[in-house]
């Protein structure tokens, strides 16, 4: 790893120990109490998608957990969970709510770019708007195919590659004016901090199949009818996320 990717991750690390302690931890206690499983901004419901499919006795890794509420509710439909997040105050939070509602499952801290687990140790690797936004795509693809037994999936949401193209320079949600190149939105660096990567889909096709997957769908997620907007990330507004996809929703299978 370069000097310069690792201050990036120290510097990712340190944003997400600012945005726990403000929205995610209060967050966090709904998310894992909730019955159902949805994806995103406005809570797509996964029974609308139907991506996950039966995941009973899979062993599956998530990556760039956070909270771990995805993990939470796999294991709850009967899958071996290990969430892994780079931050040690999610995993806390995580850990907290695994002691008042459950399920208990292993809580890894490590980077996704550098997963700290056996190869072949898994049916299904999962990233809901955690890796791909925010880890090198070059770096963390490779490390999923790794993770993956043979024919085995990744499953990850991340923003859409429109909404990287409208939101604006200085953050807030996304306009309907393209304020940045086709290309540089590959990789953003924000004013207040952070890094993100928000490759093209002709990046995704390559960069997944250079690192081994056969693409199996995309879905764009757009905002329900009457969504109102998330109440802390400022991506996208609802009025606008029914108009344009405001996510991308990726399936891929390991040859």
């Amino acid at each position: 790893m370069t000097d310069v990717r690792a201050s990036e991750i120290a510097l990712n690390r340190a944003l997400w120990s600012v945005l726990n302690e403000r929205f995610t931890d209060a967050a966090a206690g709904d998310m894992w109490a909730r019955p159902d499983m949805v994806w995103g901004l406005f809570a797509v419901p996964e029974r609308d998608l139907g991506v996950m499919g039966d995941v009973h006795d899979l062993d599956v890794v998530e990556l760039a957990c956070g909270t771990a509420y995805f993990s939470a509710w796999l294991a709850r439909a009967g899958a071996t969970t290990v969430a892994v997040d780079l931050s040690g105050e999610q995993l806390a939070t995580a850990r907290r709510l695994q002691g008042q509602l459950g399920p208990v499952f292993p809580l890894v801290q490590g980077d996704a770019e550098r997963v700290p687990l056996a190869s072949g140790c898994c049916d299904l690797v999962v990233s809901e708007h955690g890796a791909a936004a925010w880890c090198d795509p070059e770096r963390w693809l490779p490390e999923a195919a790794r993770l993956l037994r043979p024919g085995g999936r990744l499953v990850f949401l991340t923003n859409s590659h429109l909404s990287a193209l409208c939101v604006p320079a200085q953050e807030g949600v996304a306009g309907e004016r393209l304020v940045r190149g086709h290309r540089e939105a590959y990789r953003v660096r924000w004013p207040g901090g952070g890094i993100e990567f928000h490759p093209s889909h002709g990046d995704w096709v390559r960069l997944l199949r250079r690192s081994g997957f056969v693409i199996e769908a995309l879905h764009e997620i757009f905002a329900p009818p009457e969504r109102d907007d998330h109440p802390f990330y400022e991506i996208v507004s609802a009025e606008w996320a029914t108009s344009w996809p405001a996510e991308e929703l990726w399936v891929a299978v390991r040859a």
